[in-house]
């Protein structure tokens, strides 16, 4: 947004004025026309196009691929095909899974013969071209040119309505491809009725990443159609293994340009779930209404934060990263008030307290979850809510939550995070007293009561909780990722030790906060590394600071150099590890001049985003370009957030350094930009970076605007020379959650010139 605030209150002459004229000016802004929704969907970032709202249960999107790792969501941008649309897909993930109810629109003989285990294609799709091809929030459209049928998808909460106009032909129809699914899962069970004319329903157990994944669908055709049924068991290849097919071809005449609508609702639980969801929320046909209402709905999630800046595609990339913060946690309760539950049951809840899923923890912890506390605590307080009632129904907190199952993916009990930073900041609109006996639950080695499938269960309890109770421990000769392990138990140890204090647990604050200190153990200072140390005492042998072996190793989805950082809840002890400030900034210098090559048969290409050795693009990382500010070397902490700001993000399909997990690459990028980033989450401190925006006011769920306003701001004036809070000159680069809480104005102003303490003007 352009216009000057300050100038608009003095020429219409008092704050009540401006306050109204405020009101309409955002009232009338778009802000979902910033947004982009292919940034991420090229590279490795794993983000899809579709049309969504804002944490909605359902993700209408077109699907290019099948296999392989960039078909996490379904879609990659430099595919050059389309398969269909499915209606559920997870964002950003480095493990794929959903791609549930694949419609696709044909025109002639309609093709559904296997193609191989092999090819990403299926044979009915379709060549497409981005030149015709649109998204933005809550649509999508694309041309699909084999048919030469034009695709518009849009959504509810709940339910998804299509759009689609044939050309003339006698032989138009759709092929409803039940059986297919993102990377080919398992089909355990599998059944499809046609139930009218209009109608189609449907009821299927996948397993993959989850093992107990169920879907439920419901389909209603604005235009009568005939039908065959297809549910032999077919080979992808010649002699390979029979799989269940569940198909319907669809088939019916149209004119040129008749338009052909299709309104689908998804449930876990039931059939007559996912068509109460479409009942409830799409009872018309009006599909631009529909459309108008996401759009919506998505101006009013971006509208918590309104930047200004001259720059289009910072602004684009910023909305875009808001944007893709709103995709997940998704809605998990139906219109009725069931949910499935982690008990592998259905439930009756209520939609006025509903369950959420898709709960990437080892990610989101870090920022996402923090940037909620700021913009939507209520949302978030929600969401630590569905945490307690699954930790209540499977009998532990997940570590990386996906309908209604643990999936064990990842390390640490990061819920404990989210509940110390979110009672730390004074939101506790949650059952405070049991999510503690739940935080001191997934602490202990304690695999009885866990309803999940026993492949899972090694790994979301696993024996490294064990040692590190019984010991003092991870020893690395009895568990995997051991080092990374046990520093994100150190810090997981020290949410609790704080939650233990409020609660008046004394004796539980006193173990947890020894505890906390584990992170000692693993540093050598003969190599100055975080590092494996076995049951006998000796450090792992051989030792490479840049070795990995992706998931197989000490550290997980990282290095040594990596993982040497990870001490946020205490900076001053790990500085005290490293010798003291010098020998500690010495260290972290060298993090970002290394040689960037790893080494290793099977590097994690997680790694990624590399500046020296320091990996943006992986989340273990994104915390440690703030320790400048901690030993009294600002200026370093503004040139490497100004770096990665610029030359790790883009506004184009390859624009994430990484996966964008969820909406934590995102969350990074929207704190950072705006000035400040949550080192520790359970600290309700901030640290000050290098702002982008000439100004970025966050609009606050208690009616007040906390504004970071930034002057002398440009591309070469990256550093800070003053800060400047409500007034009073802050002489440490760091404020409070509750500074933004009351409201009020941050100003940095900037220079060309880093702003240097005398002692480091005298080395």
């Amino acid at each position: 947004m352009k216009t000057n605030l300050k100038s608009n209150s003095i020429l219409l002459g008092g704050l009540l004025l401006l306050g109204t004229v405020f009101s309409c000016t955002q009232a009338e802004q778009d802000y979902a026309s910033y947004v982009n929704p292919f940034i991420g969907t090229g590279g490795h970032g794993h983000t899809y196009p579709g049309a969504v709202v804002p944490n909605g249960m359902i993700q209408p999107s077109p699907d290019t691929r099948i296999y392989e790792w960039d078909a996490c969501s379904g879609y990659y941008y430099e595919d050059t095909t389309i398969n269909g649309f499915s209606h559920t897909h997870v964002s950003g993930t480095g493990c794929a899974d959903y791609g549930d109810v694949l419609l696709m629109p044909t025109v002639g003989k309609q093709e559904y013969h296997p193609m191989g285990s092999k090819s990403q294609q299926m044979a009915y799709c379709s060549a497409f071209s981005h030149d015709n091809e649109v998204a933005q929030p809550g649509y999508y459209s694309v041309l699909l040119e084999r048919y030469n049928v034009k695709a518009e998808l849009t959504a509810t909460k709940r339910a998804a309505i299509h759009r689609y106009t044939f050309p003339e032909a006698e032989d138009a129809g759709f092929i409803l491809d039940f059986d297919y699914s993102i990377e080919r899962q398992t089909n355990e069970e599998m059944k499809i009725e046609v139930i009218s004319d209009t109608e189609i329903r449907g009821h299927k157990k996948t397993v993959y990443w989850a093992f107990d994944q169920y879907i439920n669908f419901y389909a209603k055709f604005s235009k009568p159609f005939t039908y065959t049924l297809v549910t032999d068991s077919v080979a992808l290849e010649e002699g390979g293994p029979l799989l269940p097919t569940a198909k319907v071809l669809l088939q019916f005449p149209t004119a040129q340009n008749e338009e052909v609508l299709v309104k689908v609702g998804v449930s876990a639980v039931d059939m007559d779930g996912a068509r109460k969801n479409v009942e409830a929320e799409i009872p018309g046909w009006d599909f631009d209404g529909v459309r108008s209402a996401a759009r919506q709905a998505w101006n009013d999630y971006l509208s918590k934060i309104d930047i200004r800046t001259q720059n289009a595609d910072q602004r684009t990339m910023f909305y875009t990263a808001l944007y893709h913060t709103g995709l997940q946690p998704n809605l998990f309760t139906d219109a009725d008030g069931r949910y499935f539950g982690m008990d592998l049951k259905p439930h009756q809840g209520s939609v006025d307290e509903p369950v959420y899923t898709i709960f990437s923890l080892w990610d989101t912890f870090r920022a996402y979850h923090p940037l909620m506390t700021i913009i939507d605590p209520e949302l978030n307080e929600a969401f630590i809510r569905s945490l307690i009632q699954k930790e209540k129904e499977g009998g532990v907190f997940p570590m990386w939550e996906l309908a209604g199952n643990y999936t064990g993916t990842m390390i640490g009990y990061h819920a404990v995070s989210l509940i110390a930073d979110s009672y730390a900041k004074g939101y506790r609109n949650f059952d405070v007293k049991e999510a503690y006996r739940a935080c001191l639950r997934t602490a202990e080695y304690d695999t009885t009561g866990i309803i999940t499938h026993p492949r899972v269960l090694p790994h979301l309890m696993p024996q490294a909780k064990y040692w590190k109770n019984k010991i003092g421990y991870v020893p690395c000769d009895k568990d995997n990722e051991s080092v990374a392990k046990a520093l994100e138990y150190a810090y997981d140890d020290w949410c609790i030790s704080q939650l233990a204090e409020a609660m008046g647990d004394e004796p539980n604050r006193t173990k947890y906060a020894a505890f906390a200190e584990g992170y000692k153990v693993y540093f050598d200072p003969s190599t100055r590394f975080m590092r494996g140390l076995d049951s006998e005492g000796n450090w792992r042998t051989p030792f490479n600071p840049r070795a990995s072996t992706h998931r197989n190793d000490d550290y997980c989805e990282g290095t040594a150099w990596q993982w040497t950082w990870f001490v946020p809840h205490d900076v001053d002890g790990l500085v005290e590890l490293m010798g003291g400030r010098d020998a500690f900034i010495g260290k972290l210098d060298s993090l970002f001049v290394a040689d960037s090559s790893l080494e290793g048969e099977s590097v994690s290409v997680d790694i990624s985003g590399l500046i020296g050795q320091y990996a943006h693009g992986n989340e273990p990382s994104h915390h440690i370009a703030h320790l400048y500010n901690y030993v009294g070397q600002p200026y370093k902490t503004q040139a490497l957030v100004d770096s990665v700001l610029h030359t790790l993000y883009f506004n184009e399909p390859n624009g994430l350094s990484g996966n964008e997990d969820c909406g934590q690459m995102s969350a990074w990028y929207v704190l950072n930009a705006m000035g400040f980033y949550q080192v520790c989450p359970g600290k309700p401190v901030y640290s000050i970076g290098r702002p982008l925006f000439d100004e970025a006011a966050i609009r606050l769920q208690n009616g007040n605007t906390f504004t970071i306003i930034t002057h002398n701001n440009s591309r070469d004036n990256k550093y800070v020379r003053k800060i400047i809070l409500n007034g009073e000159e802050l002489a440490a680069p760091f404020f409070n959650h509750q500074d933004i809480v009351n409201g009020g104005t941050l100003e940095l102003t900037m220079g060309a010139e880093p702003l240097m303490p005398d002692n480091e003007l005298r080395k």
